[in-house]
């Protein structure tokens, strides 16, 4: 039986073993059905390569298994992967963690903010505004995915829910964040930023 930090719990190693919950598939199969169902969204699955390794590493840890290979002469062979029981065990686990504990995932937009004093604040509004655009775009894009009534039913559309409430909210923050800089109550100028940084900068351990 494998051991449970042989692989860690990553939103790809999931989603592989959440694909392969319906039956066997090979590797190709499984990336066309995550991009049907709008994973693409959720992982990254832009490069087969990053598949392929993901699925081996998940092998080699005993949580998926060959179960076939196919061979026609139209095509390369192609080798079916089943989840294990391991697998299955093993999946439950990563889904009940990955839900019920929130984590810093590091995403570069706050990273950004934290050096916004690195454009004027002129230049920071405008590029806030062409974020506000696309996040309005983006929007628009998910509740056209949600209203669309020949599409899965609601149970398989949670994480597009999700994004589009994220998404939301993150329009209505940077929206305000622009108007407070466009009317000046936050301002900032770079003559200052070093005084400033030496003020909250802590002082070095003795």
């Amino acid at each position: 039986m494998p051991a449970r930090g042989e692989v860690r719990a990553t939103p790809l190693n999931l989603t592989v073993l959440g694909m392969l919950g319906g039956g066997p598939l090979h590797p190709y199969a499984i990336q066309s059905r995550m991009k049907a169902w709008g994973k693409d969204r959720v992982v990254d699955v832009s490069q087969r390569a990053t598949l392929y390794k993901t699925i081996e590493r998940l092998h080699a840890a005993g949580l998926v298994a060959v179960t076939k290979t196919e061979r026609d002469q139209r095509f390369p062979e192609r080798t079916l992967y089943g989840l294990t029981d391991d697998g299955l065990r093993v999946g439950r686990q990563w889904l009940t963690e990955m839900l019920a504990t929130p984590s810093n995932e590091f995403p570069e937009f706050p990273a950004a903010l934290s050096f916004v004093f690195g454009l004027t604040a002129d230049e920071a509004a405008a590029a806030l505004e062409r974020r506000a655009l696309l996040l309005r775009e983006s929007i628009a894009a998910l509740d056209h995915e949600l209203r669309d009534e020949s599409g899965p039913p609601r149970l398989f559309l949670l994480e597009t829910e999700y994004i589009r409430a994220v998404t939301a909210a993150e329009l209505e923050w940077v929206e305000r964040v622009v108007d407070d800089v466009r009317t000046g109550k936050l301002v900032w100028y770079v003559e200052d930023l070093a005084e400033l940084a030496k003020k909250f900068t802590p002082p070095d351990p003795v």
